[in-house]
């Protein structure tokens, strides 16, 4: 009942942006997904080990994956799991396979099941061998697991020379060098052990809390590792230029922002400036965020950055920018302009209406398939004092919005009949059921996870790809482009960004009232061009390197 009133006092309170009023709201006729984790065999509670000495790792976890990882055509999910600071005990990741639509646990997770304390994980093939593997960030060492095709792994972190014993966070795989195969990337956040622990007070009921990271003026180092294609990798990270920024790093994201053919990285960085490594080749990089305009907001604030995307969402060839931030800030919407980055949140309707909540996953999808892309958003908070509601802990409900010039707020609140009111991490998105709507993975701190399948009536049609190389690989970086109607549309394929997770590689366009794409291109990383031609609505198709036609600039 608490929560049912909570949610009543925020709806009335307004959670538009001001002066508004009711005008940036979109009344959902019917909810726009349904919970269903539980119906479908998916029973997962993230662990965080809350204490009463509020250690601060305790309050960041964690992080899961969807991904196909036993190569039979739909999508599996591996869920990260915690445990205890205090006791170095953990139940163990899970690994859950999907059989139609239905989940079924692996025991073991299939050699998966890492018992570190858990963050996050990322996806890629990165021994080339045609299947997913993972990587897992943890407080404590890293874990690099290898996929033998048949959703059976191994710990290969030592080996592989990736077992990084900072606190790692976000990660991800991509071809950075265009060498073939897949560089690994990691986010540290702060370089904290309990011996550094500090005592933190609730602003509003002078009790106990967790500090924020500027508590312990300790941030990390990120570490970029390059693939020697061997099965192992080699940390490059001083010879990269890392060096010369540290940050306390949630996000990350690549994106090639100044179109020269080379993979820029993201990262979002909690109450510093976010890092924008350009890439000058040959696995150098120079932080231009502040050049760019995306280190800070812009009145020159460094926000508490968390989960990051980025998309073209203007439809104009590059990729823009959204990072989600600690409540009271609003989200940091990056327009690309091509050769700097324009804080659009203001334009977008993002600047006040997202101050409520302190958000972490995001995405950044087309849930109704209309071709405009929507906004999803995974809260909870990180401090009591962040509530206007004591009573309720760290819980918030989610956020939805619908894609338009500006975005509107969806109501009810997150899209579910009933809002769900959780301490949301973690946040994943693909089609589950490949029935061409959106699906979401949630994961929840100490509570059941979520997996809210897309429900959205009157939904538009759509296509979806899989752009892949020789051995059936997602091609990290692979922009894919098409004709809908008069307007081209641009997606990437992508696994890391939100928060902590990884997501679907494969690209969806939703296609509105038409019933087909036309067009069809891909610009695969190092600036080949193949065409495809068109496809009707309805079906997920492979786009192999190779089989198309090759079309120039």
């Amino acid at each position: 009942m608490r929560s049912i009133i909570f949610i009543s006092v925020l709806l009335l309170s307004g959670c538009v942006d001001k002066g508004d009023s009711r005008k940036g709201v979109t009344e959902a006729q019917k909810p726009w997904f349904q919970e269903q984790a539980a119906e479908r065999g998916l029973i997962f509670e993230y662990e965080s080990g809350e204490s009463e000495q509020y250690l601060f790792p305790e309050i960041m976890g964690g992080g899961g994956a969807i991904a196909d990882l036993d190569n039979d055509g739909d999508l599996d999910i591996y869920l990260v799991q915690g445990g205890n600071l205090t006791t170095d005990n953990s139940p163990g990741n899970q690994l859950f396979l999907n059989d139609g639509g239905l989940f079924e646990r692996v025991p073991d997770a299939g050699g998966a099941a890492d018992t570190g304390y858990g963050m996050g994980v990322t996806t890629g093939d990165y021994d080339n061998d045609g299947d997913v593997d993972l990587y897992v960030t943890n407080f404590g060492a890293n874990v690099l697991l290898r996929n033998n095709g048949a959703g059976e792994f191994e710990d290969v972190s030592e080996m592989a020379g990736v077992a990084d014993a900072s606190w790692g966070t976000a990660a991800l795989f991509h071809d950075l060098d265009l060498d073939g195969d897949l560089d690994l990337f990691v986010v540290n956040y702060v370089d904290w052990q309990p011996d550094i622990e500090r005592e933190c007070f609730n602003q509003k009921t002078s009790l106990a809390d967790y500090c924020s990271p500027n508590h312990y003026g300790a941030p990390a180092a990120d570490r970029l590792y390059r693939n020697n294609g061997d099965g192992t990798f080699t940390d490059v990270s001083d010879q990269a230029g890392l060096g010369a920024a540290f940050g306390n790093g949630l996000g990350v994201v690549t994106a090639d922002v100044n179109a020269d053919g080379l993979f820029d990285i993201f990262v979002a960085n909690d109450a510093m400036m976010n890092q924008l490594w350009i890439n000058r080749g040959g696995l150098r990089f120079e932080d231009e965020a502040q050049l760019w305009g995306c280190a800070v907001d812009e009145h020159g604030i460094a926000k508490a950055g968390m989960g990051v995307v980025a998309s073209d969402q203007d439809n104009d060839g590059d990729p823009d920018i959204l990072v989600v931030n600690l409540g009271g800030e609003s989200d940091s919407f990056y327009r690309n302009t091509g050769s700097y980055f324009e804080d659009a949140t203001v334009s977008v309707g993002l600047a006040n209406i997202s101050k409520r909540h302190t958000r972490f996953g995001v995405a950044l999808m087309d849930f109704d398939n209309d071709s405009e892309l929507d906004l999803f958003e995974a809260n909870g908070a990180i401090s009591l004092s962040n509530q206007e509601h004591i009573d309720v802990g760290y819980a918030e409900p989610n956020s939805l919005w619908k894609g338009r010039t500006r975005f509107e707020l969806v109501d009810p609140p997150g899209g579910t009949e009933q809002p769900l009111i959780n301490t949301s991490r973690g946040l994943a998105f693909g089609d589950i059921n490949n029935d061409g709507g959106v699906d979401l993975l949630v994961i929840n701190r100490d509570g059941p996870v979520s997996l809210l399948i897309n429900q959205v009536s009157n939904r538009g049609q759509w296509v979806g790809f899989a752009a892949v190389n020789e051995v059936s690989s997602n091609v990290h970086g692979a922009m894919v482009s098409g004709v809908i109607g008069s307007i081209k549309v641009y997606r990437s394929v992508h696994t890391a960004g939100s928060y902590l997770s990884a997501n679907d590689p494969r690209v969806h366009f939703g296609l509105g009232d038409e019933t087909r794409i036309s067009d069809v291109i891909v610009q695969w990383p190092g600036g080949d061009r193949e065409s495809f031609g068109d496809f009707e609505a309805g079906q997920w198709v492979n786009l192999q390197k190779g089989s198309g036609t090759t079309k120039g600039f």
